[in-house]
């Protein structure tokens, strides 16, 4: 008589549960690009979707209370020239976040607090340097303002955003790269390539310290480092099936686990909750999302089960822990583009009867805090990324995580470049904002890539106080042409009595000589009140143009 034994796991009864339609995002135009991306990235604070827009590439940027549907005027972040393929919120801030573009260049944002009122065309910094189009943007787990970016052109460049320099350029992929990850502490860094090959590359050096066959299918593959630093990679066999597998950095030619999934053609995205080790498997144009645990135990990737809907997905964003709502047990949030303009929020829930938090399943988690800064990590410095419970931070209100910190912005420290031409008058240059990348934390600054030392800052005016400025600019502009019209009457009586004189000189001839002074001087009278009239008139003119 044999026994089976069920394995022991508290996620083995994990399961989704798709929110109601009004509580999700309606009318979204989903870009329709061919280029194999999530088209989405989630923080606490906002959700971004990559949509279709005429004239350039742009993406939408909606708080996470603006539910429902969106209108089709509604803001967009819209500075690049061409299509964005790529876009990924800072770590450490969730204000900041990036965009690379097939017009090649990369450019960092930074969203307001409440969303966007007006269309945003002014990025924090432009990091120019890729020759074709940019498909890839990753943050650094644990260093401040270090962005990793890949393009067409075969090159990986990883910058330090603070300055808009450029730290490590890694050149020696033979073709374009699908996909690059740190891992836990940022000292590694992992990618795979078109052609088929998986690499291991000291991401300060660009040195290359490993590379294996990966997959042999010829479509896209995907690797993420999982925390404790084995390597996790999706891609195709020879015969179009998909399939997983599972490596050791030191031995990347022998798979500890390779499985085939099924004969499905899109390509498939892991996404990582490092805290659960729990690894999602989302497909694009599949209408599915398979999940998995790693253990230390055989078979080491244990299926767990699958969320079925009935639309296919073409992108798909995973909530931080930070996120997730502690108290209903929320383990992941996932947020899922449809084919019409549907973004489906889907959460992942353990079974719980208690109303307790459950240490168990929310161990300390990432928080928004750098490690260390852009200048420690290049000079060899490591450091695991800074973590804390969501215990001690949660709201009882909403349930989900309240940030301790105010509202951070992205300082951005440019050099001087000596052909710049002096301003006029003081003879300043191009200046540098406040530097932020050796404080561990963003300052305050200017939303714009060059600050001007020449002059005092500009003033900071409220909503109020625009408003009080424009019906002030009304009434002047009301008063200019009521006065407008009063000389207009004037000086038509003017003429009009000039008119009557010069017909009663003709009529009476000399008779009339003793009243023509009387006539002259009324004339006078008239003309000067007519000069004073149009001297304020213009007076007020200037007034409104001063305060425009």
């Amino acid at each position: 008589m044999s026994f089976r034994v069920v394995r022991s796991s508290k996620f083995r009864h994990v399961y989704g549960q798709a929110l109601k339609r009004e509580q999700c995002y309606d009318n979204i135009r989903v870009s329709k690009s061919s280029w194999d991306s999530t088209f989405c990235a989630v923080n606490p604070k906002f959700l971004a979707i990559i949509v279709e827009s005429a004239g350039g590439g742009a993406f939408i940027v909606l708080p996470h209370n603006k539910v429902g549907r969106i209108a089709a005027d509604h803001p967009l972040v819209g500075g690049h020239k061409g299509p964005v393929l790529d876009i990924a919120w800072c770590p450490h801030n969730d204000n900041v976040i990036a965009s690379g573009s097939e017009d090649c260049v990369v450019k960092v944002w930074q969203i307001p607090d409440g969303g966007l009122s007006r269309t945003l065309t002014e990025p924090v910094v432009d990091l120019v340097f890729h020759q074709r189009r940019v498909g890839l943007v990753l943050w650094h787990p644990s260093a401040l303002n270090v962005l990793l970016t890949a393009g067409s052109d075969n090159q990986v460049v990883i910058w330090n955003v603070g300055t808009g320099e450029i730290l490590v350029h890694i050149d020696s992929h033979p073709d374009i790269v699908y996909s690059a990850c740190f891992n836990w502490d940022g000292a590694k860094l992992v990618t795979t390539c078109k052609d088929k090959k998986i690499r291991i590359y000291d991401p300060r050096t660009g040195e290359l310290e490993s590379e294996a066959m990966c997959h042999e299918g010829s479509k896209a593959t995907r690797a993420i480092f999982l925390r404790h630093g084995l390597i996790f990679t999706t891609g195709f066999n020879r015969s179009s099936e998909r399939q997983y597998s599972l490596r050791a950095p030191d031995a990347l030619n022998e798979p500890i686990v390779m499985v085939e999934l099924d004969t499905s053609n899109g390509v498939m995205f892991p996404l990582y909750d490092a805290d659960t080790n729990l690894i999602y498997l989302c497909g694009k144009g599949d209408s599915v999302i398979r999940y998995f645990e790693v253990t230390p135990e055989p078979p080491f990737v244990h299926y767990i089960n699958t969320f079925q809907t009935t639309e296919p997905q073409r992108g798909i964003g995973l909530m931080p822990k930070r996120g997730c709502d502690v108290t209903t047990c929320e383990v992941a949030k996932f947020y899922r583009m449809n084919n019409n303009g549907l973004c489906q929020v889907i959460s992942m829930t353990v079974p719980r009867k208690s109303d307790l938090f459950q240490e168990d399943l929310y161990p300390d988690t990432l928080a928004e805090d750098a490690a260390i800064s852009a200048e420690e990590w290049i000079d060899g410095k490591d450091a695991d990324p800074i973590t804390f419970s969501l215990k001690d931070r949660v709201s009882i209100v909403q349930g989900g995580y309240v940030s301790s910190s105010a509202s951070k912005s992205l300082s951005v420290n440019k050099k001087v470049n000596i052909l710049n031409k002096p301003r006029g008058g003081g003879g300043g240059s191009s200046g540098a904002a406040s530097s932020s990348a050796g404080g561990g934390g963003y300052s305050s600054s200017a939303n714009n890539n060059e600050a001007s030392d020449a002059g005092p800052p500009a003033a900071v005016l409220s909503e109020k106080d625009l408003r009080s400025i424009q019906d002030e600019i009304r009434k002047l502009k009301a008063i200019i042409v009521k006065q407008e019209n009063r000389i207009r009457a004037l000086e038509a009586k003017v003429n009009a009595g000039n008119g009557d004189e010069t017909d009663a000189r003709n009529k009476n001839g000399s008779g009339s000589g003793s009243s023509a002074p009387a006539a002259a001087a009324a004339c006078d009278s008239k003309a000067s009140e007519s000069a004073n009239d149009h001297a304020s008139a213009s007076a007020a003119t200037a007034a409104a143009q001063e305060a425009d």
